[in-house]
């Protein structure tokens, strides 16, 4: 199937295919995943569970029901078990065949909603489950749909949190749950003779006895922040003794699991190993069993009250005796390795650990073995990935050392490779949603980076994206990115909520700056953003702008505009009081502060407590220094405020200060706020407002033309259509 040409809108953008990373089945052939879309003709939503081939790349839908989630493959077979919400909020967990999608059956229910699948086999059809839910005050499941909705709504707090993220905080809590699906002998003959049941859902959480501890972590833990083997369940837990609000302490807990083994769960509570590491007192994340639950690895940050410290590898060779081993431990506790991984997992035959982690703009996947563990050093690692984000890994097959790898990139919003990590050069491509970028009208070849000389000169990366249509010897109007975090950073990644071609397509050059306070780039490049925020960043911003000037001669710099978010939004700010503002022809600011102290009434306090170097009262000096609202008598660009009223991060006060100041001031200036949406815009109709409303604000000072509506992903899409993403039957 052919289309004619498209150009990549954010209709395209938003309304594309968007997959989840892809579990193998145990033979290898098959992959199973979800996918959704978003269609602004119907103004509706798409949510699928669908199975590639992996041999020819054909893609078979299983179910479309809008309430299906966490597909996993059952034992050795083709057979799959999902989970399926109803309406009255209970949850089914149906079981179907990956080649007759309409032969299904309903494994058992459970009396509210769940998710976050995760399984193993404890024996040939026997399997253990773990799924995630909220429990109630007396440990029960919590449904909202059986909840009575109270006379009033008046609440009162006694201690942090009030609120979180984007939502009050409840009495009910997050747990884990699990249970077993047990398979019908085939003998005697019976209509469920060799059907899965469920055997119901047993609270974790509460029959360990942690009174005060609440797995996955609020706001954003899931599947994460647990692992299960045959013999145990490890998660972690914020540590239940610190406010969650001003401390990011963990610990680590391994449940033996004696009822899926014939014990009793009374002995579950004498024996769950709590793990602390004295000397690393941070947050924890990423835990994982071995294939027979006899070890665990996890990771660990050194500094409570820090969310972005260097996550450090611990190994737990025998969870009982309570021995943790830091990988890459050195004498003065800085560790060898100065990156910082963001996930771990074992491989199939747990000899070796498989390491995600961010270096210099990219999301790369390294092995270790763990033969001479006690004494591992960098060098030991093996690098097996050098391009894109990898967002996934997982064995190809059972017991294969073979790796299924999902992962995307600046143009491609999802790949799925297949490496031997004997030959990680040799990659088989298995699927690209988007044909390498070409089914958006995108190319590898937009993708470029550049290298300049920040404060004290120290080396500071940045992504250049420029147009597809771009033609040598013509300039182009600058668009410069400033990221949030401010620990994180721009890199060979697809997004959805800031994608650099989406601001290309229109006719930029774009480039994305990864300043001092960036993840990737070492920890000491991380930490040095630690009572700097107006100082160091912004010079290495300054000075990528005169790098710009000076060097790239295909960027018109007198046609610029800066965009930011979060800390880029404060950036943004910053940058308006200050004399790099006067560079830029529109300013942007999405969600970001103002009146520093104004983060006094934000909700993770912890986070301007280490980066502002201690609270307001102790520190005044440092909260003012670095205060956007100090400058606001040197406000002139035209400026647009984003603020979401749902946004407890950063109040919305601080988008109404800002843009007050530039009304009062007679700036042009304009506020959009969406009253349903948080820190960020997820709802596709209201991307497509923010997208629309940004790029014709910038567009109008650049001499572009306003941005075009009416695109279609499916009808306006110019190359022949991947397998995949045609939803093709299999054969």
């Amino acid at each position: 199937m052919t289309i004619r040409p498209m150009k990549f809108t954010p209709e395209v953008l938003l309304g594309a295919p968007r997959r989840s990373p892809a579990l193998p089945n145990a033979a290898g052939t098959l992959a199973v995943y979800t996918q959704t879309s978003y269609s602004f003709e119907s103004h509706s939503k798409t949510n699928e569970i669908r199975v590639l081939e992996i041999a020819t790349g054909r893609s078979a839908l299983i179910t479309n029901d809008p309430g299906a989630s966490s597909p996993r493959w059952l034992d050795n077979t083709d057979q799959l078990v999902w989970l399926k919400e109803k309406a009255n909020g209970n949850t089914s967990f149906i079981v179907g065949d990956a080649r007759e999608a309409d032969k299904t059956y309903t494994a058992g229910t459970v009396p509210g909603p769940v998710s976050d699948l995760k399984m193993t086999v404890i024996e040939p059809g026997k399997i253990g489950f773990a799924v995630t839910g909220k429990a109630n005050a007396d440990g029960s499941l919590f449904n909202p749909h059986d909840a009575k909705k109270p006379l009033s709504t008046g609440r009162v707090f006694t201690s942090l949190f009030v609120r979180h993220w984007d939502s009050y905080i409840e009495p009910q809590k997050n747990a884990i749950w699990y249970g077993v699906l047990q398979r019908t002998p085939l003998a005697p003959a019976s209509r469920q003779a060799g059907k899965y049941s469920l055997s119901g859902l047993t609270n974790l959480i509460a029959v360990s006895g942690l009174a005060g501890v609440e797995s996955p972590i609020p706001p954003f833990g899931g599947t994460g922040d647990f692992d299960l083997s045959p013999t145990a369940i490890v998660f972690v837990a914020r540590d239940p003794e610190v406010s969650p609000a001003t401390h990011t302490a963990c610990a680590c807990y391994y449940c033996p699991m004696f009822s899926w083994t014939g014990l009793s769960t009374a002995q579950q509570q004498e024996d769950v190993k709590i793990h602390r590491v004295s000397k690393l007192d941070g947050a924890m994340s990423s835990p994982v069993l071995s294939s027979d639950g006899g070890s665990l690895a996890v990771l660990v940050m050194q500094e409570d009250g820090y969310e972005s410290d260097k996550n450090r590898i611990m190994y737990v060779p025998n969870p009982w005796n309570g021995e943790l081993v830091e990988i890459f431990e050195s004498p003065d506790g800085r560790g060898l390795w100065d990156l910082s991984p963001s996930a771990i997992s074992f491989a199939s035959d747990d000899q070796s650990l498989l390491i995600q982690v961010e270096e210099t703009g990219r999301g790369v996947l390294y092995q270790l073995s763990l033969e001479n563990f006690r004494r591992a050093i960098p060098k030991d690692l093996k690098k097996l990935t050098l391009s894109g984000y990898v967002n996934d890994v997982t064995p190809a097959a059972a017991n294969s050392s073979k790796l299924f790898i999902s992962s995307s990139s600046l143009v491609d919003n999802s790949t799925w490779t297949i490496i031997d990590p004997a030959n990680p050069r040799e990659v088989q491509l298995v699927s690209s949603n988007s044909r390498h970028g070409a089914a958006f009208g995108l190319s590898p070849h937009q993708v470029d980076e550049t290298w300049f000389k920040g404060a004290n000169d120290h080396p500071v990366h940045a992504w250049v994206v420029k147009p597809s249509n771009f033609k040598p010897g013509e300039k182009y109007p600058l668009a410069y990115l400033i990221h949030g975090g401010p620990q994180g950073a721009w890199n060979d990644q697809w997004s959805t909520r800031w994608n650099p071609a989406v601001f290309a397509e229109q006719g930029y050059v774009v480039i994305t700056p990864n300043p001092t306070g960036s993840t990737g780039y070492g920890q000491d490049f991380t930490d040095a953003i630690k009572g700097s925020w107006g100082g160091l960043p912004y010079i290495d911003i300054q000075k990528g702008f005169e790098h710009i000037e000076k060097n790239l001669n295909y960027v018109d710099t007198s046609r610029a505009v800066a965009l930011g978010a979060s800390y880029g939004g404060f950036m943004v700010n910053w940058m308006q009081g200050h004399s790099l503002g006067r560079k830029f022809k529109a300013l942007v600011t999405h969600d970001g502060i103002f009146n520093l102290t104004n983060a006094l009434a934000s909700e993770e306090q912890y986070f301007p407590l280490h980066d502002l170097e201690g609270p307001f009262w102790k520190k005044p000096e440092n909260w003012d220094r670095w205060d956007p609202a100090r400058f606001t008598q040197n406000w002139e660009t035209p400026h647009l405020i984003i603020h979401n009223e749902l946004d407890y991060r950063l109040p919305i006060s601080d988008g109404l200060g800002a843009f007050n100041v530039l009304q009062m001031r007679g700036v042009e200036s304009a506020f959009l706020t969406f009253p349903d949406e948080n820190h960020w815009v997820l709802k596709p109709e209201n991307s497509l407002v923010w997208h629309q409303t940004v790029l014709n604000w910038i567009n109008k000072y650049v001499g572009l033309p306003p941005i075009s509506k009416g695109n279609n992903f499916l009808a306006d899409q110019q190359t022949e259509v991947d397998p995949g993403v045609a939803g093709l039957s299999l054969q």
